[in-house]
């Protein structure tokens, strides 16, 4: 019989500490998960969901919107911090006036967005955006260039499938924003 050592377990300072500033990383059950860059498909994908959201979010004054290096707690014991691709949070949660926090997000936020990489498998995404959900996120998207589609997950309701002729709308979290999903592969 061989056993496998494996790496101590950490906890979210411990791991805030040693990697707040890496990118690519997170801690998943007081593990860290390393990811493999992506390439230019998934960058210019993140880059147009991030310029979509942001392009309503401040025209309207709504709240803030950051990239992945942006950590997220998901959960606690053992602790799991996940970096969105995008994430969306009102100002309603966390004050324009308080300036940008330094470290992780204090909130969950209202939107994330997931981009697909080469390397993901399609349960993967909907495990970690169900994950997103049950941490107290409002709506979490995940865009897959590879089909051109996206799904939306909401709190207790079915994900829903769009794709690229269909328009997307978050009257629940961004009311007024419409675009077209065909926008995100563009």
């Amino acid at each position: 019989m061989s056993t496998t050592a494996t790496e101590p377990l950490i906890t979210g300072d411990e791991f805030l500490r040693l990697h707040g500033d890496d990118k690519r990383v997170e801690l998943v059950d007081g593990q860290i998960v390393r990811y493999p860059m992506p390439g230019m498909e998934h960058g210019v994908v993140c880059s147009t969901a991030n310029y979509l959201i942001t392009a309503f979010v401040r025209e309207n004054r709504l709240g803030w919107v950051m990239g992945n290096d942006s950590f997220i707690r998901t959960k606690s014991s053992p602790d799991r911090y996940r970096g969105a691709d995008v994430c969306y949070v009102s100002y309603s949660k966390l004050a324009k006036d308080a300036g940008a926090p330094k470290g992780p997000l204090p909130v969950p936020p209202d939107l994330v967005i997931e981009v697909r990489s080469p390397s993901d498998r399609i349960g993967e995404m909907t495990d970690k955006a169900i994950e997103y959900i049950k941490a107290g996120v409002t709506v979490v998207i995940v865009l897959d260039p590879e089909s051109e589609s996206l799904a939306v997950f909401r709190a207790e309701e079915f994900p829903l499938r769009m794709h690229n002729g269909d328009e997307l709308t978050l009257p629940d979290v961004l009311p007024g924003f419409a675009v077209q999903v065909k926008k995100f592969f563009e």
